[in-house]
């Protein structure tokens, strides 16, 4: 079965591409051969994995950048999205920082989990645990025998 839809095209700017449709999801993209490429996104990961690793002790930007590689390896990790997203969460109370020069070479920040972010941590974990349930589910209905691989 084949769905077909019309999407309006617009410019959008100078960076506008020609021929990008709007409202297309980024995570899906149809290869020259016609074949799907999907990459199966967590929209947000980032912040749960930040507050796991932060609940095991304070971390610099640097060394939680090099602990979300472990976490989440098929993602790009971003240094200014990653300290946008730290401050953030201090101007919210779920963590909180300070200077640390203790360390060689310059002083470092050193951030750590709040009350608060254990509390936003809890809810994470209970939210992907309900999202967990239901890929499972997903996944048995389409089938374990069915690999999806091309």
């Amino acid at each position: 079965m084949y769905v077909t839809y019309t999407v309006a095209m617009r410019p959008h700017g100078p960076h506008h591409r020609s021929g990008r449709r709007r409202g297309v999801g980024r995570s899906r993209h149809r290869r020259d051969d016609g074949s799907w490429s999907v990459a199966a996104r967590l929209e947000r990961f980032t912040e749960p994995v930040v507050l796991a690793i932060l609940r095991d002790g304070s971390a610099h930007g640097y060394d939680l950048a090099e602990s979300l590689r472990e976490w989440v390896p098929d993602e790009q990790i971003d240094l200014g999205n990653l300290y946008r997203m730290l401050r953030s969460m201090e101007d919210e109370g779920i963590v909180r920082s300070e200077w640390s020069d203790n360390a060689p070479g310059r002083a470092k920040r050193t951030y750590e989990l709040t009350a608060e972010g254990e509390i936003l941590l809890d809810a994470w974990v209970r939210s992907l645990r309900s999202t967990n349930t239901t890929i499972a589910r997903f996944l048995q209905e389409y089938g374990d025998d069915k690999e999806g691989t091309t």
